[in-house]
């Protein structure tokens, strides 16, 4: 085999596992405790562009009591959707305090933009239906590290 084809194979071998990479949930981000109200929520964080970019993708499943904060620079007008999310969520768009401006029930696999009803820094994704069956709804005020107290 001549060094031209060997390269051509390492480099076929190194797409490869990049796409696979592409394609697999992350999981090893920081975690966050949150609670609302009663109910304790542990949060993974996605705090960099890539975490939010890639977010809840391609998992199959999470946990009832877990779910992903999504936390922006600044806030402004977030939009959501659900391409090569496999799980039905609802977003919660949450002010710097940790009040719920709004929610939104997302279906998987899907493009449809979903946005916050004003400007958020934060948008917390839990399994869909887990904001109902607790009763929190927009105006709900969230706790935890990452909403400012003052």
């Amino acid at each position: 085999m001549n060094h031209i084809a060997i390269a051509l194979l390492g480099l076929s071998a190194a797409l490869a596992n990049n796409s696979r990479a592409q394609n697999a949930p992350q999981m090893d981000l920081p975690r966050v405790k949150l609670s609302a109200g009663m109910h304790l929520i542990d949060a993974q964080m996605a705090a960099t562009e890539k975490q939010r970019s890639i977010g809840l993708m391609f998992r199959r499943e999470m946990p009832q009591v877990e779910g992903m904060l999504f936390a922006f620079e600044q806030a402004s007008v977030q939009c959501f959707w659900m391409k090569n999310t496999l799980v039905p969520l609802t977003a919660a768009f949450v002010a710097n305090d940790g009040t719920i401006v709004n929610l939104v029930d997302m279906k998987p696999q899907t493009t449809d933009s979903h946005c916050s009803k004003a400007p958020v820094r934060y948008v917390l994704e839990m399994n869909q239906g887990w904001f109902g069956k607790k009763g929190i709804k927009a105006g709900f005020k969230l706790a935890g590290q990452p909403f400012d107290t003052k």
